[in-house]
């Protein structure tokens, strides 16, 4: 009985699986939760701005942005002006997706396949996966300060960034 019943049933677990972004699919489990809308805090003083930015640069809530965001912050916000900081506070909380601001930043479109040409470190990608993740930055957040975290993030002195930095910089004078 129990042969039987596995034999009947099998089938039917075999086709239980994730379908994604199937056309199918309904989207009826799918959680939507709204987020507040940005707002700009003008009488809010340039160094409480910094202090802020600096910690909403280091609590993303996805490691990668965490680790891009924190070290752009260490380097580049104690010279911003104030509407280079504005501009920067709209580009880091005004954005419901996170990694939006990631691929704006880094160029990339997600997963991509891709090949080896066999050196080190060099990896070229022929076509993304998932092409729909490939999104042009909106112009509200292709301005000056996105120029600079695209060129931040493309790492031309092959810096290790693994990991955020100490927070130790913060009491060492300005450079």
């Amino acid at each position: 009985l129990c042969s039987l019943r596995r034999h009947l049933l099998w089938p039917l677990i075999l086709q239980r699986s994730y379908r994604g972004d199937s056309p199918t699919d309904s989207g009826k489990d799918v959680l939507e939760i709204s987020l507040p809308p940005w707002q700009e805090r003008l009488d809010e003083p340039l160094d409480t701005k910094r202090a802020r930015l600096l910690y909403e640069s280091r609590k993303r809530g996805m490691l990668e942005n965490c680790i891009l965001l924190s070290l752009f912050a260490k380097e580049n916000l104690a010279r911003m002006s104030e509407g280079q900081l504005n501009r920067y506070d709209r580009l880091i909380n005004e954005p419901s997706n996170d990694w939006d601001i990631y691929y704006w930043a880094t160029g990339t479109c997600g997963h991509t396949l891709g090949h080896w040409d066999g050196t080190l470190g060099e990896h070229t990608a022929d076509f993304p996966i998932f092409p729909s993740e490939s999104k042009p930055t909106p112009a509200e957040f292709d301005t000056d300060v996105m120029a600079m975290l695209r060129e931040f993030a493309k790492n031309r002195n092959r810096e290790q960034r693994f990991r955020q930095p100490d927070l130790e910089y913060l009491f060492e004078p300005p450079r």
